[in-house]
């Protein structure tokens, strides 16, 4: 078997053409166990997300956690799952798909890291349409390495495999871009206009171990100035909003609040009506869809909480598409 993988059949004056590559983490195929569990095994194997010896993690995984979980996920999945497939695999495909509108003349693609359509399909139909140069965008505004760097290894696999490698450039975080707060700004600002405005807003980011923050990780601090920076746009005190995590994995140390502790809290605090929206997710998924807008509201209200809005993430809000084809266009100059 060949070392490379075969190069496409077009002479080198053809493999100059340029794509955008916007990657999201994945989604199993369909709301079952039996497709939920290859997608949590390859996603859970990834050292990237389980910093754990394989020797110690892999028999956890495969005899108990890929036994017990599959089937609690795929219920999460059926509550969620849209006619059209995946929450996530439905908005990251328009996301692309309006990108695409705003870039005459370059190809835009989206994969996903786990899951179809993969990352290696995706840029090996990319190399055979003569493409030579390729920007990956990673739909993650706040650099971790359990998302972002798990998304670019995959890509930087696929280089390690090119006999004729690609050009390639990344955008691995765009935190504080403004184009996102403004998006961000005028979403929540419409979605108050019409539902009103509760009496505080939770901006929920996806957590990670605090050991990952210890050793390096830039995510809880890029979440935080996010989220300053939403909140000076939208004119809030300190009063006006709260950060936290949320979808703990695990019994290691996460950094917080804890979303899911606040849910219980804030009712006890004065807070009878709660708006949670979040930054970090660029499309609605299962950790937004059901973890958020269906159990946080069933915590919320159980905690005696009077009032509970989700707002929806950015999806193919037109604002968030323009923004992101400034940010595209910025990282393409000169090509």
């Amino acid at each position: 078997m060949p070392y490379f993988l075969p190069e496409p059949a077009l002479p080198y004056t053809r493999q100059n053409q340029t794509a955008v590559l916007l990657l999201n983490l994945g989604t199993p195929d369909a709301p079952t166990a039996a497709a939920v569990k290859p997608y949590l095994r390859d996603f859970l194997s990834d050292r990237r997300v389980v910093e754990l010896p394989k020797w110690l993690w892999q028999p956890i995984l495969r005899g108990l956690v890929l036994t017990l979980r599959p089937k609690k996920s795929a219920h999460g999945y059926e509550k969620v799952w849209f006619d059209q497939g995946s929450p996530l695999a439905v908005y990251t495909e328009r996301q692309a798909a309006a990108l695409a509108e705003h870039l005459p003349g370059i190809t835009v693609r989206h994969a996903m890291t786990y899951g179809n359509p993969g990352i290696d399909r995706v840029l090996a139909e990319l190399k055979a349409q003569g493409i030579g140069q390729v920007l990956v965008v990673p739909l993650y505004p706040q650099y971790a390495a359990s998302s972002t760097g798990a998304a670019l290894d995959k890509v930087f696999a696929q280089l390690l495999k090119q006999r004729n490698q690609i050009s390639l450039r990344t955008v691995t975080r765009f935190y504080d871009d403004s184009g996102y707060i403004q998006a961000m700004k005028r979403h929540i600002e419409a979605y108050w206009a019409q539902h009103g405005r509760g009496d505080k807003l939770l901006l929920s980011f996806h957590g990670i171990p605090q050991k990952s923050h210890d050793e390096g990780d830039p995510y809880p601090d890029e979440c935080r100035h996010t989220a300053r920076l939403l909140a000076e746009a939208l004119g809030l005190s300190e009063n006006d909003y709260t950060v936290s995590f949320q979808s703990q994995f695990g019994k290691a140390k996460w950094v917080g609040p804890s979303t899911q502790t606040l849910f219980d809290k804030l009712p006890g605090q004065g807070v009878g009506k709660l708006d949670v929206f979040c930054p970090g997710f660029m499309a609605d998924c299962l950790e937004t869809l059901e973890e958020i807008a269906l159990a946080g509201r069933e915590q919320f209200h159980a905690a005696a909480g009077k009032q509970f809005h989700y707002i929806p993430c950015l999806n193919d809000n037109p604002a968030w598409v323009a923004a992101l084809a400034d940010l595209v266009k910025r990282h393409l100059q000169g090509w």
